[in-house]
């Protein structure tokens, strides 16, 4: 049973309608009802399921909502347009179909803009405002709350002020709960968008909303601009997708309203699981969730410098606008070149290794990152290598679980233009002299499965884990073929991801030394003790 949303302010998604004309999205029924389980338990309170009638999709959506998803938080939304030119609401398939979804609220899309109603719709500015009254009225009377958005109303606005407020008018007087101001094209600025809102409040008594697209980069801006001049009802999508470069992002601007304006958008405990949610949905669509999209991108508060470090050791807040945990996310220290003695001691206090007051150990292991990074590692991007470097110096010594005596890789081409590829390792462990060879898909991976095919029966935790990414990157220097090599791998077990680095003067030595670290982090993870 859905629990009515407290309707001081409105929350409204629109990423199963609007965000998924992303290109490169194409959500199937089970996708949809995925995400809109996730917003539900993110507490937004209207969710817009798509447009029935209009796609066969969206209608099994809507049917399949209503018995498969008990909605705590959010309101279901059917979105349509405006009954067609010379025509009864009544009598308008389209609108019946918005009727037959069942969604106990309906958004209208209509025409503010005076051009757009001559020449798309070919109608009369006067037709046009008796499709939005005759529509609204209608289902209103069939019991649905309704929402109108007026499309292209800024551009609208600029060429043809009245017009685009009586449309507002007309959508207000026939019952509409909110009308919203749409930046279709996506060119306004905030300062644009808050000077026209706070004259249309004014001057129509409406209730308004915002619906912002991102073309000038100023989405969330814009819509917080809206929110400034007295808009109670913000239109976004779920990490900001949408056509053309997308839409308001829902989570900066949810975040943005609880935490800067100290408004209670969503369900206690909500915000914390922004982070969670983000990537939830992005792993749904099959993207790549953003690393620096504001408040729940792995990098939004990950700090490098070691000025910033300084100042984050004496107070996080310094350096940190929130705190991270309030959204989910977490701090992170990166390793770089640019690394200070406080970014180590943060670093290593963020892995569990107790470095106490040792100034020499810090020295030693920022001299050895500095010369590192000189010669082309990256350890910003590879904590797991990293963790292994701090470990060996706190320790006096490198973790060992195997001593590798010589691998090698064999490429041969075959006269039909097919391509075999195997590898050999020769290698110590728990003082055993063990030979694996294998094949596989690429000398890389051949060594890969090498390796485990050698190490698998003394350390039997090596089965569970997965090489799930491989980055290969040529260093600046000499050119070509002669090029030094950075090779960077992620490693999942299962419960959690790691990533190590190896650079070489080719590409198969520095694979093989970021397959060294992924393994032996592997074990260590895994709390197997190191052979002696």
């Amino acid at each position: 049973m859905t629990d009515a949303p407290d309707d001081h302010f409105h929350v409204f998604d629109t990423t199963l309608r609007d965000g998924a004309q992303r290109e490169g999205i194409n959500l199937t029924v089970a996708d949809k009802l995925t995400i809109a389980r996730h917003l539900d338990d993110f507490g937004v309170g209207f969710i817009e399921g798509g447009w029935p009638g209009a796609n066969p999709r969206d209608t099994e959506f809507f049917r399949r909502a209503r018995t498969e998803i008990d909605f705590k938080h959010a309101q279901l939304v059917a979105f349509g347009s405006t009954r067609r030119a010379g025509a009864r609401a009544a009598d308008d398939p389209q609108v019946r179909a918005l009727l037959d979804s069942q969604a106990p609220v309906i958004t209208l899309v209509a025409k503010s803009h005076d051009r757009h109603v001559e020449l798309a719709l070919r109608t009369t500015l006067e037709e046009n405002l008796e499709m939005v009254r005759d529509t609204v009225s209608y289902l209103r009377a069939q019991g649905r709350q309704v929402f109108v958005d007026c499309e292209h109303f800024f551009d609208g606005y600029r060429g043809n002020p009245g017009y685009a407020k009586q449309v507002v008018c007309a959508a207000h007087e026939a019952g509409a709960a909110v009308v919203v101001l749409c930046d279709t094209n996506g060119g306004m600025l905030p300062a644009q968008v808050q000077a026209v809102a706070a004259s249309v409040l004014a001057e129509t008594g409406a209730r308004l909303g915002i619906h912002a697209q991102d073309d000038t980069g100023c989405a969330v801006a814009n819509t917080l601009a809206a929110v400034d001049a007295g808009a109670t009802h913000v239109q976004c999508t779920a990490n900001g997708y949408g056509e053309r470069v997308g839409n308001a992002n829902l989570f900066p601007v949810v975040a943005a309203l609880e935490l800067k304006y100290g408004k209670t958008v969503l369900p206690a405990g909500s915000l914390a699981e922004m982070t969670r949610i983000s990537h939830a949905i992005a792993e749904v669509v099959n993207l790549t969730p953003s690393t620096h999209q504001p408040y729940v991108g792995v990098s939004a508060f990950a700090h490098k410098a070691g000025l910033h470090a300084s100042a984050i050791k004496v107070d996080p807040d310094l350096y940190q606008h929130i705190d991270p945990e309030r959204v989910g996310n977490t701090m992170r220290m990166l390793v770089s070149d640019m690394a200070g003695r406080a970014s180590i001691e943060l670093k290593g206090k963020e892995l569990g290794i107790d470095i106490g007051d040792d100034r020499a150990l810090v020295a030693r292991v920022v001299k050895r990152v500095k010369e590192r990074e000189l010669a082309g590692y990256s350890y910003e991007a590879a904590d797991a290598s990293f963790e292994l470097l701090l470990r060996a110096e706190a320790e006096g010594r490198a973790r060992r679980y195997f001593r590798v005596e010589s691998w090698r890789g064999i490429i041969e081409t075959r006269p039909d233009g097919t391509h075999a590829n195997e590898a050999t390792v020769k290698l110590w462990a728990k003082g055993e002299r063990i030979v694996a060879t294998a094949e596989g898909n690429g000398p890389v991976n051949a060594l890969d499965r090498a390796l485990r095919v050698g190490l698998e029966r003394i350390y039997p935790q090596l089965a569970g884990l997965e090489l799930v990414d491989y980055k290969v990157r040529i260093l600046e220097g000499r050119h070509g073929t002669e090029s030094t090599t950075r090779v960077l791998v992620s490693t999942s077990d299962g419960g959690g991801e790691w990533s190590t680095v190896g650079v070489a003067d080719n590409v198969i030595a520095a694979s093989w030394e970021a397959l060294e670290d992924a393994y032996t982090y592997g074990l260590l993870r895994a709390g197997v003790e190191p052979q002696e």
